[in-house]
């Protein structure tokens, strides 16, 4: 996950935000996974303006696009134009608007609810949180606050399921483990190594 640039779409600067999954090469043979989401996020109000979705997965494949005129209040994308509500997000930055927003407050089980458009409609998405925990990862020790995601469509990977993320308990929330659920069980990704952070991070040990 990387934004490699920020770019003037709609008249306004947006966040580049990549997002790859591969599997690594030792496991390919079993279920290959090679997925790229990109998408154009508002700088000053976290919203998308883009989102693509490029899918292949096993045997799978699946290339998905739209366009978000947050302006007018409609999607269009690759399979047809849609009615959205103000400020709708897609999946990834739906991930980085959680990533503003203060838990401080909150206890096991509070929710915060969030809309989520794909395909051809919009979803609830809830983001639930489910505490703290310190983990050390490849990239060191932190204390982590747990949310999870309840996707109910448009999430990562081509089967939807559980999604649990840890991110760090400071002011940056910077992504250090994620969970997901696919077909043949489940998939960790952990934090190796970060540079370029927006801030200082407090979180780690």
């Amino acid at each position: 996950m990387y934004i490699p640039q920020i770019k003037r779409i709609s008249g306004r600067e947006a966040y580049h935000v990549t997002f790859e999954v591969n599997s690594v090469p030792s496991f390919d043979w079993i279920y290959k996974v090679r997925d790229r989401y990109e998408t154009y996020i508002d700088v000053g109000g976290i919203f998308p303006w883009r989102f693509e979705q490029h899918i292949r997965e096993g045997g799978y494949v699946r290339d998905f696009s739209a366009f978000f005129d947050q302006r007018k209040g409609r999607a269009k994308t690759s399979e047809g134009e849609y009615e959205i509500p103000e400020y709708v997000n897609d999946i990834i930055s739906a991930f980085y608007y959680a990533r503003t927003l203060d838990y401080s407050d909150m206890k096991v089980d509070d929710r915060l609810h969030l809309q989520n458009f794909y395909k051809n409609k919009v979803y609830d998405l809830d983001v639930k949180f489910r505490g703290r925990e310190t983990i050390e990862v490849p990239a060191g020790k932190f204390d982590c606050i747990i949310v999870e995601p309840l996707v109910q469509e448009g999430g990562l990977f081509k089967h939807e399921g559980d999604i649990i993320i840890w991110l760090t308990d400071d002011n940056l929330k910077m992504p250090v483990k994620v969970r997901t659920k696919i077909v043949i069980g489940y998939v960790e990704a952990m934090l190796s190594n970060y540079e370029g952070l927006a801030g200082q991070l407090t979180s780690k040990r």
